[in-house]
């Protein structure tokens, strides 16, 4: 005898315009079963009845087979009433309060490649082919549920054949929203010039050595030639990037191999549906400008991740450089009005389209460690999924730093990182954070409780956060204790750890500026237990702009006196002796225990980078100037103990570099230098465990992406048997901080 049964399933995750309701019905269909299935602003509902032994099949399939941009996070199972459903249906939305993940915008897939190049399809070399399991995402998306009507391309109205695709079930676009062809979908043209081919156009004008802002997925980019060294340098000097590397696009892997070194973890990383940007070791430039990455040992390498890339770089056959469409320090350029108003000093041409961007998105940007992700600016393809937590923290808004600015949106136990939104340096920038902090607040159903903000008072995050002071809690959170707690979060850690927290700056409690830090942290509050001596930062910004400064303000500090060094013989006498009377005078002379500050001290002493044009140059440039890491060579230092807490000095540090300039080379001096910071970490977590019987370390901070150091640091402190953790989905540098943020925050406002 059949045993018939009903079932109320709900499905949460991503699983809204990722193929996961024609994956229900396919699967109820398999089985036999009868119900329905729909979207809701929250979840996937579905109510299936059947012999008993197919709904069980069909729920154990439900969790395993899934479609492979679907990521579910909870699954409840309860009884239903029989019905005696005739068939089973996809059935129209509808809207709830609750709220649901958001997939991120996706490389076009293998089947959509295939189409766009075959000559008897339909959709052949049309630039916005897509289906239910590639595509934009999240850049369309206005509100949920996530239907065509909530998105930009509600003014598309499809075709008889689109609208056949899009209503079929079995069909791989069904309710696709941005479903469309060449007869009903988005078109491409070049602003002032009459095209029939407006890619031919382009590849011709790139050729020919034109700088061409395209209008992509979540913004607009600048791409020339990469092989045009005067393109390359034009392109700098208009968008004023002096030496700041360029991302390049490749045609496919085996081009990508010509040029790089490529781990199986790199390819893997090039070739997913997030197609990050990724760090390639350069094995040989060959044909591609120097212009492109100067004074760099890697390349930032992408593979075409939307049709028209594709198109392009397989009929130009030539790399691209696409670097972000905005001037420096400005957001990227996301309307066409926009484009054509900031970039017209900088772009020749502007390759357009009419499918409106809903939310700036810029390109992530990645390195793979031992076969381990490490992104470094975290959007296109990561951005919005959440961080799980483990634990629930009130509904918060976390506001991030100033530099590689990202908020955080905390609900239930998730964090809604938001995509990276730049430097808050200026007005526009602001603006790009307001908007998206409304848009997240909108598509997750939040309503903050509690807002959380770096202590640095002349932040604009923090402006901003003060602006709710009396209308809500505004908690204060330490830069580097937010940096160790969001390394802690993310890798679901809860016990206490030892947490090395090595960047630039950051506002300390005593009011001078940390950034070497070593902190014993929970998730409730921190203790400063080491960090490096304070030393002298003759001009504050101005220091970090000319690191030349802070080599003379340290060596100064250190010795009482400035030693003849080829690499300040252009400094003039005059300039020496007035950053000589702002140390001593405590003139506009912040002190700072900054590891940062550290590197680009060094940097400029060994005259590898005496002016900064771009953050963290002195550092990248010191550890490019490493030849080989295979040396255990390190110099010495002291560690002195204040009370309880353990201080760096760095007085002998300096004086074996010292000794070394001018006998050893400047790639075995940094190679010694890198591993006497990471011994350094090693000794003062050693001494810490010693007291506090501590074995977790937590390394997080922009120093960290360095992979020399962060690979010498694991490798030593393996070897004292720590139990390490580092970041992976989220940046270690201020991109990650507003996590940090939002669990501190939250629980202080609980």
């Amino acid at each position: 005898m059949k045993i018939l049964i009903g079932k109320k399933i709900k499905v949460y995750g991503v699983v809204q315009g990722v193929g996961f309701r024609p994956f229900v019905y396919r699967l109820a269909k398999r089985y036999g079963l009868k119900g329905w299935v729909l979207n809701t602003s929250s979840s996937v509902e579905i109510e299936v009845e059947g012999e008993e032994k197919n709904v069980e099949k069909f729920i154990t399939d439900l969790q395993s087979k899934f479609p492979p941009i679907a990521r579910i996070e909870k699954i409840e199972v309860e009884d239903s009433l029989l019905n005696n459903y005739q068939d089973f249906l996809i059935k129209e939305s509808k809207e709830d309060l609750g709220y649901q993940l958001i997939s991120p915008d996706i490389a076009v897939c293998k089947d959509c490649l295939r189409e766009l190049f075959d000559p008897k399809d339909r959709r052949y070399r049309y630039p916005f082919i897509n289906c239910t399991n590639c595509g934009p995402r999240f850049t369309i998306i206005k509100d949920i549920p996530y239907d065509r009507k909530n998105t930009t391309m509600a003014k598309f109205k499809m075709c008889q054949d689109c609208e056949v695709e899009y209503n079929d079930p079995l069909d791989r676009r069904f309710h696709a929203q941005p479903n469309a062809c060449p007869v009903c979908g988005p078109k491409l043209w070049i602003e002032g010039i009459e095209s029939e081919d407006p890619i031919k156009e382009t590849i011709k004008l790139l050729k020919e050595g034109a700088i061409v802002a395209i209008k992509g997925l979540g913004g607009f980019h600048l791409a020339c030639s990469a092989t045009n060294s005067i393109a390359v340098k034009l392109l700098r000097e208009r968008k004023r990037r002096r030496y700041k590397p360029f991302a390049v696009m490749m045609k496919d892997i085996d081009t990508v191999k010509r040029y790089c070194y490529v781990s199986q973890e790199e390819e893997n990383l090039l070739d997913s549906p997030q197609s990050p940007i990724v760090l390639l070791r350069i094995k040989n430039l060959g044909d591609i400008s120097e212009e492109v990455a100067p004074n760099n040992n890697y390349l930032g390498v992408m593979l075409p991740y939307t049709p028209l890339h594709h198109i392009l770089l397989r009929e130009a056959d030539i790399p691209l450089v696409m670097t972000s469409g905005n001037l420096s320090e400005e957001p990227i350029c996301q309307d066409n009005e926009e484009a054509l108003d900031r970039l017209r000093g900088i772009a020749d041409y502007f390759l357009l389209n009419d499918r409106d961007i809903y939310s700036r998105y810029d390109d992530s940007v990645v390195f793979a460690l031992k076969d381990k992700l490490q992104i470094i600016r975290r959007a296109r393809g990561y951005a919005p999924s959440p961080i799980k937590l483990p634990f629930k923290v009130r509904q918060t808004l976390a506001c991030g730093g100033e530099l590689k600015n990202t908020f955080c949106l905390t609900k239930d136990n998730y964090g809604f990182i938001s995509q990276h939104i730049g430097d808050l340096e200026n007005i526009e920038t602001l603006e790009h954070f307001i908007n998206t902090v409304g848009l997240y607040k909108r598509l997750f159903r939040i309503e903050p409780e509690v807002i959380a903000c770096d202590m640095h008072p002349d932040y604009l995050s923090t402006r901003y956060a003060l602006q709710f002071e009396g209308t809500l809690p505004v908690v204060m959170v330490q830069h580097h204790y937010a940096h160790i707690v969001s390394c802690m979060a993310e890798n679901g850690i809860t016990e206490p750890v030892i947490g090395i927290a090595f960047d630039g700056s950051g506002y300390g409690l005593d009011g001078n500026i940390w950034g070497g830090e070593v902190l014993i942290s929970d998730y409730d509050s921190f203790i400063r237990k080491a960090h490096l001596e304070y030393l002298p930062m003759p001009g504050g910004e101005l220091a970090i702009r000319k690191p030349y400064r802070l080599a003379i303000g340290y060596l100064y500090a250190t010795f009482g006196t400035v030693p003849k060094l080829l690499s300040l013989d252009r400094i003039s006498e005059e300039e020496i002796k007035i950053i000589k009377e702002q140390i001593e005078k405590r003139i506009n002379t912040p002190f700072t225990s900054s590891m940062g500050r550290l590197f680009d001290a060094v940097s400029s002493i060994l005259g590898v980078c005496n002016e900064a044009t771009y953050e963290g140059q002195p550092a990248i440039e010191l550890e490019m100037a490493i030849k080989d890491n295979n040396s255990e060579e390190c110099y010495t230092w002291e560690i002195e103990k204040d009370n309880d807490t353990f201080i760096v000095k760095v007085k002998p540090l300096f004086e074996g570099l010292l000794d070394d300039i001018g006998n050893v080379p400047n790639s075995h001096i940094s190679i010694k230098f890198h591993n006497t910071i990471a011994r350094i970490i090693v000794n003062l977590s050693t001494l810490i465990r010693e007291e506090t019987k501590i074995n977790t370390v937590v390394l997080s901070g922009g120093c960290f992406q360095n992979r020399v150091l962060l690979e010498k640091s694991l490798e030593l402190l393996e070897g004292e048997k720590f139990k390490i953790h580092i970041h992976s989905n989220i940046p270690c540098n201020d991109g990650g901080i507003s996590l940090g943020q939002a669990i501190v925050g939250g629980r202080v406002g609980s």
